[in-house]
C-alpha cells in the first residue's frame, strides 16, 4: 500500500509543470516525483552539439559546476535520456569523462563537480572527507530541474553512476532519491556509513555494481578507510538485494577467465540487483578508455556498455509501481 501511495503521487506529478523545493529533510514522495520537461518547448539550445562544456547553477546558495556533452543527435523536442556521473575524490568530472566513455552514449552526458572537502580535494557526501554542510543531494535535485527546465529530456529515463566516493554518493542517491532517478550503477564504490541515511524508509531501487578483487583503495573484503568501517562488497549487494525484495540468494555466472557476475532474481518489480566481481582488478573502471586508477583494469566486461544495457532496461515510469 505504501509503495501505491507513493506511485500515485508520482504519476499524478507527470502531468504537473511547478517545480517543488528540494531539500534533504523533504518526504520523499514530495521531493522525488519527476518533473515535468518544460525544455520540451524550447526550439533550440545554445549548447554545442557534439562537444562537452562546463556549466554552472546555484544551489543552496552555492555556485555549483557541472559537464555537459549533448549529443550530436540531440534535437529540441525529442526527449533524451540523462546520465549523470560523478567522479572520485580529488576528481573534477573531467576525468570520469575521459575513461568511461559515456559521451559515446546516445544519451545527455552530465558530469557534476563536487565542492572541495578535506585538503581542498572535491568530493561528495556521504564520505568522511566531504566538505561538511554541503547538500550534494539537493545539488542533484537543483541540477535536474535545470536540466529539465533547458533541455529536452525524458523524466522517466533519468540514470547515475559514478566510481569511488562518486559510486559511494550514487548508493545514496539510491536511497534519497530513488523516484527521481530510474537506475543506478556504481564501480570501485567507497560505500562508507553516510551512504545509507534513508535507505531504511526509501522504496527498491535498481542497481548494478563492480568492484576488483585487488582494489588497494577501497577493499573488496571490506575494513577501514579514513577511520570509517567499509562493508565487504557482497555483503553490500546482499543488503541491497534484501532492500529490494530479492531472492536470498544470488545466482552466479562466469564472465571470461576474470569476471563472476551475481545476480538476485525475484526482485520487486524494476528492482534487480547485480554484482560484477572483477578478479584482480584494481581501483578501477571495467573497459577504461584511459588510466581510471591504480592497478589492473579488465576488458572482459565494459562498464559503459553493461550500465547502458542495465539504464535501458529499466525506466522510472515502470518502477513507480514497485
Amino acid at each position: 500500500m505504501r509503495f501505491a501511495k507513493l506511485a500515485a503521487v508520482a504519476a499524478l506529478a507527470l502531468t504537473a509543470t511547478a517545480v517543488v523545493p528540494q531539500t534533504a529533510s523533504a518526504t520523499p514522495s514530495v521531493r522525488n516525483y519527476p518533473r515535468v520537461s518544460t525544455g520540451c518547448t524550447a526550439h533550440s539550445t545554445s549548447l554545442p552539439l557534439g562537444q562537452t562544456v562546463t556549466q554552472t547553477i546555484t544551489s543552496g546558495g552555492l555556485s555549483r559546476d557541472y559537464l555537459i556533452h549533448l549529443p550530436a543527435n540531440y534535437q529540441p523536442g525529442h526527449p533524451m535520456p540523462v546520465v549523470m556521473a560523478f567522479h572520485g575524490r580529488k576528481g573534477d568530472g573531467s576525468d570520469i569523462e575521459e575513461f568511461s566513455g559515456i559521451d559515446g552514449l546516445d544519451t545527455i552526458a552530465v558530469y557534476p563537480v563536487g565542492a572541495k572537502g578535506e585538503a581542498d580535494q572535491r568530493a561528495w557526501q556521504s564520505a568522511p572527507y566531504a566538505a561538511p554542510g554541503v547538500d550534494d543531494v539537493r545539488f542533484v535535485g537543483d541540477l535536474l530541474d535545470h536540466l529539465q527546465a533547458t533541455l529536452c529530456v525524458d523524466p522517466l529515463r533519468i540514470f547515475a553512476t559514478g566510481k569511488s566516493n562518486g559510486a559511494g554518493f550514487v548508493s545514496l542517491l539510491a536511497c534519497q532519491l530513488p523516484m527521481r532517478i530510474a537506475a543506478f550503477a556504481t564501480i570501485a564504490g567507497a560505500f562508507y556509513p553516510g551512504t545509507t541515511v534513508g535507505c531504511s524508509s526509501s522504496v527498491p531501487a535498481p542497481i548494478v555494481d563492480f568492484h576488483g578483487t585487488a582494489d588497494p583503495t577501497i577493499e573488496y573484503n571490506g575494513g577501514t578507510s579514513h577511520s570509517e568501517p567499509i562493508p565487504n562488497l557482497m555483503d553490500w549487494a546482499q543488503n541491497w538485494a534484501n532492500h529490494n525484495h530479492c531472492a536470498a540468494t544470488p545466482v552466479s555466472t562466469p564472465i571470461g577467465s576474470d569476471v563472476i557476475q551475481f545476480s538476485w532474481q525475484n526482485c520487486a518489480v524494476n528492482a534487480s540487483v547485480t554484482h560484477y566481481r572483477i578478479l584482480g582488478a584494481g581501483h578501477t573502471w571495467p573497459g577504461e578508455l584511459v588510466d581510471s586508477g591504480p592497478g589492473s583494469a579488465t576488458q572482459t566486461v565494459k562498464a559503459q556498455d553493461v550500465i547502458w544495457n542495465f539504464f535501458n532496461s529499466h525506466t522510472l515510469g515502470s518502477g513507480l509501481f514497485r
